[in-house]
């Protein structure tokens, strides 16, 4: 997969980068596999905004993806790759031997017409889904589970994928691609490959219209503002020189807000700036 630009016949299709969809086999989803979105605008069950810069936007549809992987011994096949306007990463229609069909995170090499499958008897392929307890230290993973049988949770977004470091007693140590390294339960799942789609960290927007595709409004700074609206608002001309601040006057630019006693046993090393 690689990105697509263009020739500059307009301003801002000079900036413009677009990923190429090639790898993309079925344009329109699975109808008993998708559900109603509803969109918030960013506002809270009392009407107010709570989330600034959020509303219009295209509308979607949401594709229901099988996070907890639990169709033990059924073996299925790849049937499609699909776009998901609600993720970064692709995903794959699997038809299963008994019928169903499910979505799930589509992994790097994962093709059409493969089979995937889940449980013991799966071998260490992309797709795959396993116990950390039977997948051999050094993989890269995706879609870990945090708790045994929660479903996948951490390493979803496209190109992430984590690696399995070792395993002692009932304790596996995971790095992620945070670069935390954590505690799980050798119980948990986790499907093997890392997650396709990887240029699309490298997608440039190139004009303002695209922003508000994705639901995006446009975004104030606060030194337009005045005093009363936000910590850097005011001053005679451009005042340069405040301590960058969220509107509420906590800082930002790297203030750490992490604050979860329960879990902080399972973190070994936090992650790196």
């Amino acid at each position: 997969m690689a990105l697509k630009s263009f020739k500059p016949y307009t301003a801002s299709r000079r900036f413009i980068t677009m990923l190429d969809k090639s790898d993309v086999t079925k344009q329109t989803p699975e109808k008993a596999l998708t559900e109603s979105k509803k969109r918030t605008g960013g506002r809270n069950a009392h009407g107010e905004i709570t989330s600034w810069h959020r509303g219009g936007g295209h509308a979607r549809k949401y594709r229901r993806i099988d996070f907890r992987r639990d169709k033990i011994g059924i073996p299925a096949k790849v049937a499609a790759v699909e776009y998901d306007p609600n993720r970064s990463a692709r995903i794959a229609l699997l038809h299963y031997a008994d019928g169903e069909k499910r979505y799930i995170l589509r992994p790097i090499g994962l093709e059409v017409g493969m089979t995937v499958q889940t449980g013991e008897g799966a071998d260490i392929l992309p797709g795959n889904a396993l116990p950390i307890r039977l997948i051999p230290p050094g993989t890269q993973l995706h879609n870990l589970e945090l708790y045994p049988g929660k479903g996948g949770q951490v390493v979803r977004a496209a190109g992430g994928s984590a690696q399995l470091l070792s395993k002692e007693g009932e304790i596996a140590l995971v790095k992620l691609p945070s670069g935390e390294v954590r505690k799980f339960s050798l119980s948990c799942m986790a499907t093997i490959g890392q997650l396709g789609n990887v240029d699309h960290e490298n997608v440039t927007y190139g004009k303002a219209g695209r922003t508000r595709w994705h639901g995006r409004r446009p975004t104030n700074r606060g030194v337009a503002m005045n005093p009363v609206d936000h910590p850097h608002g005011g001053g005679e001309g451009r005042v340069k020189g405040n301590h960058p601040m969220t509107p509420w006057g906590t800082p930002t630019l790297g203030y750490k807000t992490r604050n979860n006693k329960r879990t902080d046993k399972h973190i070994v090393q936090r992650r790196q700036k």
